[in-house]
């Protein structure tokens, strides 16, 4: 059984969502995968042939989700590692939503350079919403914060001090 996001709002207005990009879909695809490997701990090839047969998947970037599904499938020992310093629990107790859309954001921190740290988490603090618990998100994001300034220690400390720059100078 995959997940499926909740509904959000109307579809109407200032508020109205935009379509979704290929790059976005790649990513609700990879956590759907994540999701079924961990309940199932099928292989990766019979999981990623369960994703592909979904109707959205015409509308991902293909290369996009086998990077993240298998990356974080062939990486999870080692991401998981990464991740626990950052924990107030243990990997165990994070629902398997959680825990997937941390894989994707540290994946993505770590190996995407070309993705700006800051869209890495938002990307994933997005997925938690609509997939995840009512407050998992702030949980993704808070977690995923300190793992950025580990992962890219360069790249944080140049946009905080772009923030506190004083403006108009």
């Amino acid at each position: 059984m995959n997940p499926t996001p909740k509904p959000r709002g109307g579809t109407t207005g200032p508020g109205a969502a935009r379509p979704k990009s290929a790059r976005r879909r790649s990513r609700e695809l990879a956590l759907q995968g994540l999701y079924e490997w961990q309940i199932s701990r099928a292989e990766t090839s019979v999981v990623r042939s369960h994703m592909r047969e979904q109707d959205e998947f015409s509308k991902c970037d293909s290369a996009m989700f086998d990077a993240l599904l298998q990356g974080c499938i062939e990486q999870a020992p080692a991401l998981d590692g990464l991740l626990t310093p950052h924990l107030d629990r243990p990997i165990a107790e994070l629902s398997p939503i959680e825990h997937g859309v941390l894989l994707i954001g540290l994946y993505e921190l770590q190996h995407c350079v070309d993705v700006p740290y800051r869209v890495a988490i938002n990307e994933a603090v997005e997925l938690a919403k609509s997939f995840g618990g009512t407050d998992g998100h702030k949980y993704v994001n808070g977690v995923l914060d300190k793992a950025a300034v580990d992962l890219r220690p360069v790249e944080v400390a140049a946009q905080r001090l772009a923030r506190s720059a004083p403006r108009g100078e």
